[in-house]
C-alpha cells in the first residue's frame, strides 16, 4: 500500500498524489490526503462502486471537465498539470440507483505512461479525452486504445470524448473524425464542453450504467 495516502470522507477536490496499484484496488473509501498510513473504509451499503480511469493528453481541459461534473461550474484560467495519479469521488443516480464513481485522473505526460498501466486492469470504465482544437491530442488516442486492449479487462467500458465543443471556430478535429475513430474501435463517442457543461453529466452517467 502507498504510505502517503489515507481514505476519509466524501471528496470535493482532486488530489494530485502518485498512488500505488494496491491503493487503487483497495479504494472503497473516498478522500486521499498525504501524511498518514492508509485506513480502508468499507463500501457504502446500497451503493455500487465503480472505478473510472481518465486518460488524456496534457492541456485538453480534463480538470475543468471534472470540476464541471463535480461542482456544476466552469472556473476560467489554467490548472496545474496532473502529476502521477489524481483522485476524486462523485455519487450519481443511474436508473434510480446510487452509483459511487471513483475517478482516477492519470497524467498525460509520457513519463507517467508506465505508471498508469497497473491501473487499467482494475478499471470498470475508461474515458479517453481529446481537445477538438488540438490535432496532437487526437492522434494520441490510438496509442491509448492499444494500451487499453493490452492491459485492461476485456469487458471494460470505453468512451471517447472530444472536449472544448464550445470552441467550434478553432476546431482542428471534425466531429465526423471522432465518430469514425469511435466506430473503428466500437466505442461510444460524444463531444463535451467543460465551459458550457454540454454532455458532461451525460458522459459520466453513461459509463456508470
Amino acid at each position: 500500500m502507498c504510505p502517503v495516502l489515507t481514505w476519509g470522507k466524501e471528496v470535493k477536490r482532486v488530489c494530485h498524489v502518485p498512488v500505488c496499484a494496491d491503493c487503487f484496488r483497495a479504494s472503497s473509501g473516498s478522500e486521499l490526503e498525504t501524511g498518514e498510513s492508509p485506513t480502508i473504509v468499507p463500501p457504502l451499503i446500497g451503493k455500487t462502486i465503480k472505478h473510472l480511469l481518465f486518460k488524456t493528453h496534457s492541456g485538453v481541459g480534463k480538470t475543468s471537465l471534472l470540476v464541471q461534473f463535480d461542482q456544476g461550474k466552469f472556473i476560467p484560467g489554467s490548472f496545474s498539470a496532473t502529476v502521477g495519479i489524481g483522485f476524486t469521488n462523485k455519487v450519481v443516480t443511474v436508473d434510480n440507483a446510487k452509483v459511487k464513481l471513483q475517478i482516477w485522473d492519470t497524467a498525460g505526460q509520457e513519463r507517467f505512461r508506465s505508471v498508469t498501466h497497473a491501473y487499467y486492469r482494475d478499471a470498470h470504465a475508461l474515458l479517453l479525452l481529446y481537445d477538438i482544437t488540438s490535432r496532437s491530442s487526437f492522434d494520441n488516442i490510438r496509442a491509448w486504445l492499444t494500451e487499453i486492449h493490452e492491459y485492461a479487462q476485456s469487458d471494460v467500458v470505453i468512451m471517447l470524448l472530444g472536449n472544448k465543443a464550445d470552441m467550434n471556430s478553432e476546431r482542428a478535429i471534425r466531429r465526423d473524425e471522432g465518430e469514425r475513430l469511435a466506430r473503428e474501435y466500437s466505442v461510444p463517442f460524444m463531444e463535451t464542453s467543460a465551459k458550457t457543461g454540454v454532455n458532461v453529466e451525460l458522459a459520466f452517467t453513461a459509463v456508470a450504467k
